[in-house]
């Protein structure tokens, strides 16, 4: 039986995952992007996760899974392997064939995806919306983010709430209107040059169900959402909940999101910055940007350290692992002169500003 014809049913496998974890791993559940449940032998718990998408080869292809409590790994050819009992590979490749052809698999829709919008309007108009906007402590804004496990907002004057956000599909749709989350873009002299709004659905615990949930308007290249003074070190990444994740676990570092792979890679850096954090989302493109901001911070002088999330980004990690093993994961990332003074006590983690 030829590697190929393995690894083509695996692909297969994997454009189906949530109906091969519900089959084979049914004492778990899916949350966001992933399937958890206690372990390979379906036991219930949360330790064994299930990428349900991702690329499609590689550690970040879907259908990978890892079990955080033992190191195990693999994909689901190996979850029917294990679950059926089957020692004969053939076996395996005989079930795994019987599955996509039953019922319970139907042909994946296939996804839309869309391009990110090049800001729109001016800074003039992002100022105006910022400052028509209120703060965040206590409204819908708050609630989405704590929804994403962040509950600490030391340092946010850049996030804003507004319960009527204008959203229009396309310059022909009507347009609609949307409680959003709106984040001020800020250049090196902290002046606001844009916006990023991520329109939420009503309830809070989720972004709005539209098309482009998330757009910028203003000048977004070389600038990002700024949380906290940058001295001489910094983190940088690419999402505000991803930095604002890193950021409950490292309140006392200063933390910019690029809120793009692209606008990452070429990100402004302080004069005065020595140490930069890049924090990378675990995939192929953040792969890139990361590279790229390194490489230039680099020959700038900078010393560059980059941090890793265990799953697809921090706020997966914050959200699915949880604080504790978050901090143990960047303990061992951070230089280690910054470990004493980057990492509080967890008495900190209740701090509201």
């Amino acid at each position: 039986m030829s590697s190929s014809v393995a690894s083509e049913l695996a692909r297969r496998l994997a454009q189906e995952a949530e109906a091969v974890c519900r089959r084979y791993l049914s004492n778990g559940r899916r949350s966001g992007g992933y399937w958890l449940v206690g372990d390979i032998n379906n036991t219930p718990g949360r330790s064994l996760f299930v990428r349900l998408n991702g690329n499609a080869y590689g550690r970040t292809a879907a259908g990978k899974w890892v079990d955080a409590a033992t190191g195990e790994h693999g994909d689901l050819l190996d979850v029917i392997r294990i679950r059926g009992n089957l020692s004969n590979f053939g076996d395996v490749l005989d079930e795994a064939r019987r599955l996509l052809n039953s019922p319970r698999c139907h042909p994946a829709p296939k996804s839309n995806t869309y391009a990110p919008l090049s800001p729109t309007g001016s800074p003039e108009s992002a100022r105006r919306l910022f400052h028509m906007s209120h703060p965040i402590a206590g409204t819908l804004a708050e609630t989405y983010l704590r929804h994403r496990g962040i509950t600490v907002f030391l340092e946010t004057s850049a996030l804003r709430f507004h319960p009527r956000c204008y959203y229009r599909p396309d310059r022909h749709a009507p347009t609609q209107t949307f409680p959003a989350l709106i984040a001020a873009i800020t250049d090196a002299w902290g002046a606001i040059v844009g916006v990023q709004r991520t329109w939420l659905d009503r309830s809070g615990q989720d972004k709005a169900a539209i098309e482009t949930p998330r757009r910028t308007m203003g000048q977004l290249r070389g600038h990002g959402v700024r949380f906290g003074s940058v001295d001489d070190a910094m983190a940088a990444g690419e999402g505000v909940e991803t930095m604002m994740s890193l950021r409950c676990a490292l309140p006392r570092l200063p933390m910019m999101a690029a809120l793009s792979a692209s606008n990452l890679a070429g990100l402004s850096l302080p004069p005065t910055l020595r140490r930069l954090y890049i924090a990378r989302d675990n995939d192929a493109v953040g792969d890139g940007a990361t590279d790229q901001l390194a490489q230039r911070a680099s020959s700038a002088g900078i010393e560059t350290v980059v941090l890793s999330p265990v799953l697809a980004d921090f706020n997966d990690d914050l959200r699915l692992l949880g604080i504790a093993e978050l901090l143990a994961a960047l303990r061992t990332q951070l230089a280690p002169e910054d470990v004493v003074r980057l990492i509080p006590r967890m008495s900190t983690h209740s701090a509201v500003g």
